[in-house]
């Protein structure tokens, strides 16, 4: 191969790498940030599923929906083990973060998770300030509905920590999807005994759960894509310009 022919491979190879980067960079990312009921989950916990795992598939591919909420993390460790830093870092102008906390902070018998009423805001200020420092746009969402019903009667087992997200909300004019609200009209909708479809409640026998799980505060895969539906509806109310990127 003389000079010639190899500058001209490498010109092509440049100019499809600068292409493929482009491309890249020309999608909007959509981070999540929260806890287990929206985290990717692992084969072995299947059928458990996070609805962040199913939001992907209601857009259009010039968005890139990146997950990284996580079991067992509130609003304080996430921050505290590093979680948050490498998503500010790589911010980019109209990127978006969607931020739902709550189940773990209200833990305030575990000092690694649990915060205050007070800590939770300012954690959440935190968030929001840092996303609009990347000109990124955050989005905040109450925790989801655990199914907690007495007597045929959804409780609300999330305290303070639910309006503590619609109060920073308020103050900082950020967006606001209530999934607590949204997810408790879906439950009260289908009722007690009905509802434990969304949630991963799997028969004994099963190869991850030989002796079976009752768990309702996790999702099953039908679960999860309602709740990711909640949602992409909030996006719509809400009118962000996300849902013009919507199929």
């Amino acid at each position: 191969m003389n000079n010639y022919s190899f500058l001209k491979i490498l010109i092509l190879c440049s100019a499809i790498a600068l292409f493929a980067f482009k491309l890249a960079d020309d999608k909007t990312t959509v981070y999540i940030i929260g806890d287990s009921t929206a985290a990717n989950k692992s084969e072995k916990a299947f059928p458990e599923t996070g609805w962040g795992m199913k939001l992907q598939a209601f857009f259009k591919t010039d968005v890139l929906v990146d997950n990284r909420a996580l079991n067992g993390r509130s609003t304080k460790s996430f921050i505290n083990e590093k979680k948050w830093q490498p998503i500010y870092e790589q911010l980019k102008p109209g990127d978006y973060v969607f931020i739902e906390f709550g189940h773990n902070d209200e833990k305030i018998d575990k000092p690694a998770v649990g915060t205050s009423i007070a800590e939770f805001k300012a954690n959440l200020v935190k968030y929001v300030t840092e996303a609009r420092e990347k000109k990124a746009f955050p989005v905040l969402l109450t925790p989801i509905s655990r199914r907690s019903f007495k007597n045929g009667i959804l409780i609300d087992s999330h305290g303070d920590y639910p309006n503590a997200t619609r109060k920073v909300a308020d103050s900082l004019k950020v967006p606001l999807i209530d999934m607590l609200h949204k997810t408790a009209q879906l439950l009260n909708g289908l009722g007690d005994k009905p509802s434990t479809k969304l949630f991963n409640y799997v028969d004994s026998g099963d190869v991850n759960y030989p002796k079976g799980k009752k768990d309702d505060t996790h999702l099953s895969p039908d679960g999860a894509q309602q709740v990711a539906a909640l949602v992409v509806n909030g996006i719509k109310e809400l009118k962000l310009p996300l849902a013009k990127k919507l199929k």
